[in-house]
């Protein structure tokens, strides 16, 4: 059966200062901050009001707050009578499509987000404190070559993926993280396998070697420890059947049970996110209607690259929503 609308829930890095502040209009709103301000200990609506960049950036920080912004997008959009048949989110937005699919409830996704962002801020921390920093010219302490991500524009996926495997043996520490487009794949390693990677991929034909500003090698067995220490919080909680189609980054496919959840979100941290095989598996269902609920624009940019006919609408704010409307 065709689907009417799919709510896309962006991830990591689609913070702001105030956002979803604007939607604190609506009582429903209110009341998710102060679900989610209860289970993380934090004036969640102070945060988002009063921090920088630098702040919301944090793993610990960002992850609860953008699962907030995109679970009021969608709160927002059900009071003026818009809901979604199935729903997807990128990387830590899959939590928000869990939610609103009510494999899990809202204080389980507020308090498995909080636990999630904690596990990866402190193994983040840990590879910050273990990696040797090298002097400059002037015998000074210098910055840490930390591992980090890299996006690789102008090859496929598949292209990106069978490089990294050829080069396995000599650049060791080198992963697909995020397979965002047909010409954008963003990579995890270690400092000196991303500085070989840059070399080899620009002799491979890529058209650019983007290093990214972000805290650390996500999506990769970097965040192994993360992962490990996570686990006991999905452990404690129930997940549902889901009661809309709901898909996975891991699989790129419709999940089918809670308990194929639970192993998902285990392997998430440090499995790719297949975003071209979610696309696939929503086109196919041939939706009259796709809107990015929550922050920033990137999976409208994400999808558009499909070439697809039909646009991926905002609706992460108030005024985006009075359009729709």
């Amino acid at each position: 059966m065709p689907m009417k609308t799919i709510f896309l829930f962006p991830g990591q890095g689609a913070q702001y200062p105030g956002m979803a502040l604007d939607l604190m209009e609506s009582d429903d709103v209110k009341k998710l901050f102060a679900i989610a301000s209860d289970i993380t200990g934090k004036d969640m609506k102070d945060t988002l009001e009063n921090s920088g960049p630098d702040i919301l950036k944090r793993t610990d920080v960002s992850q609860p707050c953008i699962t907030l912004a995109n679970l009021s997008a969608a709160v927002y959009l059900a009071e003026k009578g818009i809901k979604p048949d199935g729903c997807a989110g990128f990387s830590l937005g899959e939590y928000a499509a869990l939610a609103v699919a009510e494999v899990i409830s809202l204080e389980d996704c507020f308090f498995l987000v909080n636990k999630r962002g904690i596990a990866m801020q402190a193994a983040i921390d840990r590879l910050m404190s273990e990696t040797a920093t090298e002097p400059d010219s002037a015998g000074q302490p210098g910055m840490a070559k930390l591992p980090g991500m890299a996006a690789v524009i102008g090859l496929t996926p598949d292209h990106v993926e069978s490089l990294i495997s050829e080069w396995k043996k000599e650049l060791g520490d080198l992963y697909a993280a995020n397979i965002n487009s047909p010409g954008q794949v963003v990579v995890s390693g270690s400092a000196l396998a991303l500085d070989e990677a840059e070399r080899r991929f620009g002799r491979a034909g890529a058209k650019r070697f983007i290093r990214l500003k972000v805290a650390g090698p996500y999506h990769s067995p970097f965040m192994k420890e993360a992962a490990e220490e996570f686990r006991p919080a999905l452990e404690k909680i129930k997940f549902n059947d889901p009661a809309i189609p709901v898909f996975s980054n891991v699989t790129g496919k419709q999940i089918k049970s809670g308990n194929e959840v639970k192993e998902l979100a285990f392997r998430q941290i440090t499995e790719a996110v297949r975003w071209t095989d979610v696309e696939k598996t929503v086109s196919g269902l041939n939706p009259e209607r796709l809107l990015e609920a929550g922050p920033g624009k990137v999976l409208q940019g994400l999808w558009k690259d499909t070439g697809s006919a039909l646009p991926c609408l905002a609706a992460g704010t108030a005024a985006d929503i009075a359009k729709l409307l």
